[in-house]
């Protein structure tokens, strides 16, 4: 650790489906506030879905910070994206562009995933191509849809022009965004980043598509508790959407300008399951070697870990598979540990959910609080750690580890560290 250079969490924006704002999630999570309702941007009876329910950003209106024309050209998971990114640039202290010297320019990456883009785009324009013809589509109908466009919207805020990539790992995804933007610090190829996910998928494709699948949760009648993770009677999980963005700094770089310093990314470790499409390994191997690499790379003990922000997706086969692997690494000390999911209360939002959950975990960490996990009522016999039922819980948390899980067997974990001021 000693001989690397450190990264450090300089600012942080989120816009979720229980604020449009980092303190607004922050307290209605503190109040354990479900955002799971019955589906407004279309209606999912007259669509024939099973699925009537889902984690929307309720009243987004992205044309706040983002001119008219522009906004109409954008997916929405490119509108989250921006207005978060927003928030975390004003949170750090930084304007827009962050340096109008090119040279300093050049030294700011970005790293903004997604789960699968603009597909909202796609499947209108298709939609429109199919009832009007030609003169239907917009000439930015392929162009908006790309996965990259989140990236390209931030950069352009930004005015960064260093390295700038789009991970696409679904459920790891915004995770992934943060390990590597810290890497690319690391490796001396940008002094700041600005890394997260975004996801925008609340359209009557992929809720009939996870339906499909059974995947999603059928719990129409009670919304708000509907994502239940580790408990006996969940069914499935809930399709969220959202955006998060941090803002990633070297620690010689934030001190040079004074930033405030939330915390420190201290490890991260990416690993496949090579096992199935979407089930996870029940052996969690993967997910067993993920957490170990990312607490070898960060140069910590197991029993430093003292919360677990968890992947914790309320599916049938998921939150036992975590449990599992907790127990496999961390041995006696797993019930030691808090463990954690803020989807209880937001949902899954896909490509955004490594980065909400990890501004939320940085935030467990400054302010000595860990939030709940709602709707817990009956743990799952096979689910037998301490997962903060229903309750946020004062504690002292020094470090953190943060899961996401995605299809495809990609697995991504952040060791992320309470900034002592040293």
């Amino acid at each position: 650790m000693t001989n690397r250079i450190r990264v450090v969490v300089t600012g942080m924006g989120a816009v979720t489906p229980i604020g449009h704002t980092v303190p607004e999630t922050w307290e209605n999570a503190l109040a354990g506030q479900s955002g799971v309702a019955r589906i407004q941007r279309f209606d999912p009876v007259a669509a024939d879905l099973p699925v009537h329910i889902a984690a929307e950003v309720k009243n987004f209106n992205p044309k706040k910070y983002i001119d008219r024309k522009e906004a109409r050209r954008m997916a929405r998971c490119s509108q989250l994206a921006l207005v978060a990114a927003h928030e975390a640039l004003e949170d750090a202290g930084l304007s827009a562009p962050i340096y109008t010297d090119d040279a300093l320019a050049e030294r700011v990456a970005t790293v903004i995933g997604v789960g699968m883009g603009g597909l909202d785009w796609a499947m209108e324009h298709s939609q429109k191509y199919w009832e009007q013809g030609a003169r239907g589509v917009s000439p930015f109908a392929l162009v908006s849809s790309l996965p990259n466009m989140p990236s390209y919207h931030v950069s352009l805020l930004a005015g960064a022009k260093g390295p700038i990539t789009t991970p696409v790992a679904a459920c790891a995804t915004g995770s992934q965004a943060i390990g590597e933007g810290a890497d690319m610090i690391r490796n001396g190829r940008a002094d700041m980043a600005l890394v997260g996910g975004s996801e925008g998928l609340i359209i009557d494709v992929s809720i009939l598509g996870f339906s499909v699948m059974r995947a999603l949760s059928t719990r129409n009648d009670a919304p708000e508790k509907a994502s239940r993770p580790f408990d006996k009677d969940r069914d499935g999980f809930v399709m969220g959407e959202g955006a998060g963005i941090l803002v990633l700094e070297s620690l010689e770089h934030a001190q040079a300008r004074g930033a405030r310093i939330y915390g420190e990314v201290m490890g991260y470790a990416s690993s496949s399951d090579a096992y199935h499409m979407t089930q996870p390994d029940p052996e969690s191997q993967g997910v067993r070697r993920a957490i170990r690499w990312a607490m070898k790379y960060a140069g910590i003990a197991p029993e430093a870990v003292d919360y677990v922000n968890a992947h914790g997706t309320s599916t049938p086969l998921n939150d036992p598979a975590e449990t599992y692997a907790l127990k496999q690494v961390f041995g006696d000390h797993a019930y030691k540990l808090a463990v954690s999911s803020n989807k209880s209360m937001i949902g899954h939002t896909m490509g955004a959910a490594g980065a909400i959950e990890a501004i939320l975990t940085v935030l467990t960490m400054q302010r000595s609080v860990i939030l709940p996990t709602i709707n817990l009522d009956t743990p799952d016999p096979e689910c037998d750690l301490d997962y903060v039922p229903w309750e946020p819980r004062e504690a002292e948390v020094r470090v953190s580890l943060k899961n996401a899980f995605g299809f495809g067997g990609q697995n991504a974990c952040l060791i992320l560290g309470r900034w002592e001021g040293v």
